[in-house]
This record gives C-alpha cells, sequence and structure tokens, in this order.
C-alpha cells in the first residue's frame, strides 16, 4: 500500500460533470484530484454526445450530397467510407478529450486513472495499474455519470447485439438495422444509419415516439423518417431474439399479434442507468434511491453534507450541460461561496431530422398545473432563411401565460434548433414576456426570425402568416 495522499477535494469521475467541477474548484484554490476510470472526458466525450454528433453531421454531409440535384448540384459516385468515417470521428474525440486532460493539468488538477471505492466518509481507495493508492480529503465530489440500460433477453455482444457504445463503433454499414427504443438515442442513431443507406426499422414498447416531447414537434421528425423508408412500430414489443451466425431473428409482439423479422444488427437503447453500485456509498454514509440516482439539496450536497453529487448519478435530467452546471455550483459551495442550484430553464436538444430542441413547459405541462396559455406557433416554411437552404420543415412553438405575457416554454423543430433554443433559454431564464421576444429587432434573413414571428403570432399580429381576428 502506497503513501496516503492528502488532498482538498477529491472528483471521482472526468465526465462533464467532473472535470468542470475539478477546473473551478483548481481556481478558487482548491488542492483538487480527479479520478477517472476509464477516459477524460467521460461517456459524453468518448461515447455520447460528441461521437454520435460527429457521425450525424457526417450522415447529414452525405445525405445532402445524394439531394442536391433540386438545386443544380447533381454529384456523381458519392460514396461513403466507413471505416475512414469512424476514424474521423475518433480524431475529434482525440482532440477534445486532450484538450480537457491539458486544461485539468494547467490548472493544477491531479488526474489518477483508476477504479475510486469510498473507504471510511473522509477516505477512499483507487485501484490502478500499480497497486492501490488511498486518498484522504476533506470533501468528496460523486460525478460517476451513468451507463446503457440493460434489458433481459438482450445479450450485448457490440457485435450483432449493440448498445449505444457500439453502435457509434462499427467497422462496417448493416444493411439491415433494428433500434429497440424509440427515445433520443434511438433516434438520434437510427436517424445517421438510415442517411448512411442501411434499412432501419424502431420499435417502441409506447404508444408514441419521444413520449415526453411535445407530439406536435415528433410528428414532423416522425413523417421525415418514414419519408426516408424507416418503418416505425409502436405499441409493440421484442419478445425474443435469436442469434445467428451473421444476423438476429426477431419475434415482435403488437395488437396485430407476433411476427418475426431478420435484422443484420440490433441496437438496443432504452436509457441509462446511473454508475453507483461499486464505489462504497455505505462507507461514505450515503444511500441511493429505488433507481440508483443519490438524493441531493440545492447545494448539491449528499445525506452527508462534505460529500457531493453532481451529473448523471443526481438524477434526471441526464444532460451534460445539467451536469456541468452543478460541477460549477457543487465547486463554488466547497469554495465557501453562497451558491444554490435554482435552474428556471434546463434546454433539451435532440439531433433527429429535423433536430429537436424544448426548454421550459409543454402545453400539456403548463394545462395540468392550471394555467391558461396562449400558444404561438410559426412553421419554418414561411421563414426565408428556411426555405433558401432547403430546410423548411418545422416549426417554433412558444407557450406564454395568457395573464401575464410571461415564456413560460419554447418548443422547435427544425434546422438548427439546437442553436436557436438558446434566445428562449435566457428568455425564460431572465423571466421576459412573449412580447420582448416579439419587440427585439432580429436579423433578416435568418432562422431565429422564426421565434420573433411566432411571438408576433402569440401577441396577435403575426406579418409573414395569416391568422383570423379573434
Amino acid at each position: 500500500m502506497s503513501t496516503p495522499i492528502q488532498t482538498d477535494v477529491v472528483v471521482i469521475g472526468a465526465g462533464p460533470a467532473g472535470y468542470v467541477c475539478a477546473i473551478r474548484l483548481a481556481q478558487l484554490g482548491k488542492k483538487v484530484t480527479v479520478v477517472e476510470k476509464d477516459e477524460v472526458g467521460g461517456v459524453c466525450l468518448n461515447r455520447g454526445c460528441i461521437p454520435s454528433k460527429a457521425l450525424i453531421h457526417a450522415g447529414t454531409t452525405f445525405d445532402k450530397m445524394n439531394h442536391s440535384a433540386d438545386m443544380g448540384i447533381t454529384v456523381k459516385g458519392a460514396d461513403l467510407d466507413f471505416k475512414k468515417l469512424m476514424v474521423w470521428k475518433e480524431s475529434v474525440v482525440k482532440k477534445l478529450t486532450g484538450g480537457v486532460a491539458q486544461l485539468l493539468k494547467a490548472n493544477g488538477c491531479t488526474t489518477i486513472a483508476g477504479d475510486a471505492r469510498f473507504t471510511s466518509p473522509t477516505t477512499l481507495e483507487v485501484k490502478t495499474s500499480s497497486g492501490v493508492q488511498t486518498l484522504s480529503f476533506k470533501n468528496a465530489v460523486i460525478a460517476t455519470g451513468s451507463r446503457p440500460a440493460q434489458i433481459p433477453g438482450f445479450d450485448i455482444d457490440q457485435k450483432l447485439v449493440l448498445d449505444s457504445t457500439g453502435g457509434l463503433s462499427q467497422d462496417s454499414l448493416p444493411a439491415t438495422l433494428l433500434c429497440v427504443g424509440g427515445g433520443y438515442i434511438g433516434l438520434e442513431l437510427g436517424t445517421f444509419y438510415a442517411k448512411a443507406g442501411s434499412k432501419v426499422t424502431v420499435v417502441e414498447a409506447g404508444t408514441a415516439l419521444l413520449g415526453i416531447i411535445d407530439q406536435d414537434l415528433v410528428r414532423v421528425v416522425q413523417k421525415n423518417l418514414v419519408k426516408r423508408g424507416v418503418e416505425i412500430l409502436t405499441a409493440t414489443t421484442v419478445k425474443s431474439v435469436k442469434k445467428n451466425a451473421n444476423n438476429v431473428e426477431v419475434t415482435f409482439g403488437g395488437a396485430q399479434g407476433d411476427k418475426k423479422q431478420t435484422f443484420d444488427k440490433i441496437l438496443v437503447t432504452i436509457g441509462r442507468a446511473p454508475n453507483t453500485e461499486n464505489i462504497g456509498l455505505e462507507k461514505a454514509g450515503i444511500k441511493a434511491d429505488a433507481k440508483g440516482f443519490i438524493p441531493v439539496n440545492n447545494k448539491l450536497q449528499t445525506s452527508a453534507p462534505h460529500i457531493f453529487a453532481i451529473g448523471d448519478v443526481a438524477g434526471q435530467p441526464l444532460l451534460a450541460h445539467k451536469g456541468s452546471k452543478e460541477g460549477m455550483v457543487a465547486a463554488e459551495v466547497i469554495g465557501g461561496m453562497k451558491t444554490i442550484y435554482d435552474v428556471k430553464a434546463m434546454p433539451a436538444v435532440i439531433f433527429t431530422d429535423p433536430e429537436i430542441a424544448s426548454v421550459g413547459l409543454t402545453e400539456a405541462e403548463a394545462k395540468q398545473k392550471g394555467m391558461t396559455v396562449t400558444v404561438g406557433m410559426f412553421p419554418f416554411a414561411a421563414n426565408g432563411r428556411a426555405l433558401s437552404v432547403m430546410e423548411p420543415d418545422g416549426m417554433v412553438k412558444l407557450i406564454s401565460d395568457a395573464k401575464t405575457g410571461t415564456l413560460l416554454g419554447c418548443h422547435i423543430v427544425g434546422a438548427e434548433a439546437s442553436n436557436l433554443i438558446a434566445e428562449a433559454t435566457l428568455a425564460i431564464e431572465m423571466g421576459a414576456n412573449v412580447e420582448d421576444l416579439a419587440l427585439t429587432v432580429h436579423a433578416h434573413p435568418t432562422l431565429p426570425e422564426a421565434i420573433m414571428e411566432a411571438a408576433e403570432v402569440s401577441i396577435g399580429h403575426p406579418i409573414h402568416i395569416f391568422k383570423p381576428k379573434r
């Protein structure tokens, strides 16, 4: 056993929550030790957000090359080198993870590669390639993230049956692919594979895709998937999976009875589970809830006040940017600042085609709260910029309080939705009225004009669509 390391704060996990927290702690003068058992950057940078968006961008580029004839551009012989695509994707990942490692080092953080486990409320041991290292700390931050959830009957081998990690690291393009789960991960990766040339089927046990998203938005995405040749099976379950040498035979169960179908590969994306089982929480005096998440207060403190939990382990929503914000809050609380987690507007983005972005309350949620709402909708088909870049599908939908005009929610489906949502997020966070969006001059011709126009619909005088007077 090596000599114990004394540190002010140990951060377990170097993903978007952990590394942000560590850097902020170092800025506040703390001696910080980061323990990471896999790669710096966590799932997001290595096996999630970044590689998936790189592949999605590549798939979109390839797709546009094959559908540009309407603009007078004919591309002959466009080919997708799948192995080279994967190499490029990894180069993007390495640039980012290398950058994070350098930032941790530059800020004076010590990084240990190993598997951490609490041995008491103030100590933990780290199993490294060279042995076991003991750490003694004043504060600890648990940022161990999450992993793809497993369901019985699916033997994930990353060859025939994949989870999201395997779906991002294939050597060849499957001719046929089944996506089990109609959530955001399944639809994002399914859309990529469909654009790359696979025949994709999506099976969802629920009655709708993206069940928690406003279905006005989902319908636009679903229509586009069907147009692309994606088969969608809702209210359908997978009853059995049989692996053969080079494919998988699947039995579906649904209202129309059982049916069998064979696929080259299956992608299982039914959610994520927190990584809290094997880190010795009980030795630290902390207990996870029934789903494995760690309860925290608005300072991100656990039941042991000197130990914090941030990111996916701290509960829904499982979003990288939510984890980063929590990391900032936890660091500042440890640093003695009067900071709490009081986020009013947490945006979420789904990189389907077209993209979906949401922030604040949906129309249904607002009505469930007993609020009287005004809905302002503006179609991308009436936006000059959307038409000029051949992206007419989609809309902006604003939800506001009918009595006060306060903006409650913004939901966008369409080109660049992931970028457009920032304006509405700021508006909700600062308590703006929908009229503030309408009064703000937006540059022309741009996609953000659609937000201004939706606000004008809300207050009753749209210019670029006709709305009868009330």
